[in-house]
Order: C-alpha cells, then sequence, then structure tokens
C-alpha cells in the first residue's frame, strides 16, 4: 500500500494542529546556539542523586507534561514522578507495577487527554494504562515479532524506549530501541494504535533507519504532526553520542539532523567519565514543554543508572522545527494478525 495511503490514518484529523514557519537568519543566532536549528538555554543537576522520601530521584527514561503543567518523570524503576515545571522539585511519587503486583522496567510515558497515562515496558515488551493513582486499567496489544524470544524477534532490553500521543489524540505510536534479528542493522520498527472507544487497537507498523551504531530512546510528536527522534549511543572511554532529528511521516525519503548535542556550548558544565562535551550524558527521555509561533521548548533528561559516573541532568532546549524535514520511514505490507493482537487485553 503506498506510504500516503497509510498515513492518511496518522494525519486525517491534524488539520487544527498549526505549521511552524521558517525563521529568519537573525533568529538562529544564539550565544546557546547548538546549530542554526537549535540552541541550549540552560541545564540543571538539582536531582542528581538525590531522594523524595525513600524513593530515589533519578533512573529517568521519559518525561510528559500533565494537564495542571507538572511534569511527569518516569524512572526506569517503575517509579512515576510528578516535577514542578519551574523548580523540577518532586511533588510526588507514584509506583506502577504490571497485573501481578511486579516491578516494571517503564521506559517511554504519555499523558492521555484524559489525565491517565500510557506506559511502556520493555521486559516483553508492553503497553499499559494506568489512573492518575497508579491503578491498572488495561493493556494494549501487542504484534508478536515485537516481543522477545521466544515469542518474538526483539532484542532483551531494547523493545518499547519511546512513546508519544500525536496532536489528534488518537494516534498513538511506541519506537523499538533497536532492531528486530532478522532486520537491517540501521533499521528499528515504530508501531502505531488507533482510539477505539476507551482502547486502542492495533494500527500500522512503520520504519526508521538510524545512523550506524545508534538507537532511538525517544520521539516525541510535534504540534504539526512530525515527529522529533532521539537517537543515542555510547563509547566506552569516548562518551556519549546524542542526535536530534526531524522526521515527517507524510513523506518516505529523508530524515532531518537538528543537531548533533556534542556541538553545544558546555554552560559550565562537567562531566563524572569521559565525554566528547561535558554537557553530554546518557540522554534518554524527552517532551515539548511549549512552543511560540516558530519554535519548540523541549526538555531532555538523562538516565544516570543509580551510577556514580553518570549524572541525573536536565536540558531546556528551543527547537525550530520548520525544517522541511522528510523522515526515513517507511509503512511495512499488513499482516495477517490473531484475535489476540486485534483487541485490547483489559486488566482484572
Amino acid at each position: 500500500m503506498p506510504l500516503r495511503t497509510h498515513l492518511a490514518l496518522l494525519t486525517a484529523a491534524l488539520a487544527a494542529a498549526t505549521c511552524l514557519t521558517a525563521a529568519g537568519p537573525a533568529q538562529a543566532r544564539t550565544s546557546h546556539a547548538c546549530s542554526p536549528s537549535v540552541s541550549i538555554d540552560r541545564f540543571s543537576d538539582a536531582l542528581d542523586k538525590t531522594t523524595y522520601g525513600t524513593t530515589f530521584v533519578g533512573n529517568f527514561s521519559a518525561l510528559a507534561v500533565n494537564g495542571d503543567r507538572s511534569l511527569a518523570a518516569l524512572s526506569d524503576r517503575s517509579a512515576l514522578f510528578r516535577l514542578d515545571a519551574r523548580t523540577l522539585r518532586p511533588r510526588s511519587v507514584t509506583p506502577l507495577t504490571d497485573e501481578t503486583g511486579t516491578a516494571l522496567d517503564s521506559e517511554g510515558l504519555v499523558v492521555d487527554r484524559d489525565g491517565t497515562y500510557l506506559v511502556t515496558s520493555e521486559t516483553e515488551p508492553s503497553v499499559r494504562r494506568y489512573s492518575r493513582t497508579g491503578k491498572l486499567l488495561d493493556r494494549l496489544p501487542v504484534p508478536d515479532d515485537l516481543r522477545v524470544p521466544p515469542a518474538g524477534r526483539a532484542r532483551p532490553n531494547g523493545t518499547f524506549e519511546g512513546l508519544t500521543l500525536f496532536p489528534d489524540g488518537r494516534t498513538l505510536m511506541a519506537s523499538m530501541e533497536y532492531p528486530l534479528s532478522g532486520d537491517p542493522a540501521d533499521t528499528v520498527r515504530l508501531q502505531t494504535w488507533k482510539r477505539d472507544g476507551a482502547h486502542f487497537r492495533l494500527a500500522a507498523q512503520y520504519t526508521y533507519r538510524t545512523d550506524p551504531g545508534l538507537g532511538v530512546p525517544e520521539i516525541q510528536a510535534t504540534p504539526d504532526g512530525r515527529l522529533l527522534v532521539l537517537e543515542r549511543g555510547f563509547t566506552a572511554g569516548v562518551g556519549n553520542t546524542v542526535r536530534l532529528y526531524l522526521a515527517d511521516p507524510r513523506h518516505g525519503t529523508r530524515k532531518t539532523l537538528l543537531t548533533d548535542l556534542v556541538t553545544c556550548p558546555p554552560l559550565g558544565a562537567t562531566a563524572k567519565q569521559p565525554q566528547p562535551n561535558p554537557l553530554l550524558d546518557n540522554i534518554e527521555a524527552m517532551t515539548i514543554t511549549g512552543r511560540t509561533k516558530n519554535t519548540l521548548k523541549v526538555l531532555l533528561a538523562s538516565d544516570d543508572n543509580e551510577n556514580p559516573a553518570q549524572t541525573t541532568r536536565l536540558y531546556h532546549l528551543r527547537v525550530r522545527a520548520d525544517t522541511q524535514g522528510r523522515g526515513e520511514l517507511r509503512d511495512q505490507p499488513p499482516r495477517t494478525r490473531t484475535r489476540e493482537q486485534s483487541e485490547t487485553v483489559t486488566a482484572g
């Protein structure tokens, strides 16, 4: 099926979203510029190696904005924090578990329009829906080939890392971090679901081509229906590579590099291990916190893994996303789905 036909489903309800217009050269110049498209306002290490009550604050794998404009910060140790958007101080923490009460390897996060949370775990992998108080509500179907062995072809600890809800409020997308067994080494899968009443049903699956040796820890839909894609890698003795791309799922020819974060000014940051830029760390979380006419406000966070050699750091970026990027996103041929794959599994 032609890509445009598939992606008509993805963008049909985006008419109300406003496209970002081009900025002039003077707007791109700033002393904090990482590239012509991205600048960094500031960073904060205020949460590094801190606790909230008895809960370690860190291990951040995802960020989102709550309805009250506070920040939701997801730890991969199955804890969901609410942070003050201005001070970043934790205001509450909610533990999350699976159907058996077991902690999750929680990686991706979306705050739905009704205030419920959609959370991925890369163990199986899975996508579950939770109430505002952390009660498990239901679980979304996942195609067999995206599961870890022996059920599927996914790489353990390399499955659903990113999660985003498109501006239509109907289309949910999860990104695999690494390729499936048998797929090209530079190709990861993006799975979508369509809202069906109070649940989500499986929809189209796409592929995205990464830079050599990099994975995809996070994706975020922009207000005009494109994707910010975070690509990340690590080399011992050298440090992290973190790049931000713009991809357009309505086209399928290329992706556009917005910035390689190694080019950002360090702003006085220090690193606890070798890094090509002391500002860099294990950046894994991303959310859009606001926008002006031409610019998105983007917040990134690093996952310190409770490791003394790593830092929990939050980065405030400004991103010009008016570039006419065309993302390397390819639709996959339709697959025969079992009843389990076609329906939502509801928790009892």
